[in-house]
């Protein structure tokens, strides 16, 4: 029986050709919505779990490393296109985002992010 991965992981499979594929999404299509898909190949299951997981961290696109030097409303703004409009229909985030816009942007961006 196969193994569940958790949300986000992508999922892995063995080829008909013999080679082990994953798969993960790294977002959706601006236009229709639907989810943009890529994978990696490999010999073993192994190495394409190292592999996946690396693929996955470089989709993420919030750069965790520069985070001292956002302003609030800044990481808030990394973070609404690369992480939340992601995981969520446009029909979804459109509201959201305005939302944000008008009521927390103006006054988080003087914040500055440090831990």
């Amino acid at each position: 029986m196969a193994k569940k991965r958790a949300n986000g992981e992508g999922s892995i499979r063995k080829r008909s050709d013999g080679r082990w594929e994953g798969r993960y999404t790294t977002g959706r299509d601006p236009e229709t919505g639907k989810p943009i898909y890529k994978n990696v190949l490999g010999k073993t299951q192994a190495e394409v779990k190292e592999k996946l997981a690396e693929a996955i961290e470089r989709s993420r696109g919030v750069d965790v490393a520069r985070a001292e030097k956002y302003t609030l409303g800044q990481w808030m703004e990394v973070w609404f296109e690369n992480v939340a409009q992601v995981k969520v229909r446009p029909s979804s985030h459109a509201p959201t985002g305005a939302t944000w816009i008008t009521t927390s942007g103006p006054t988080s961006g003087t914040f500055r992010c440090t831990s």
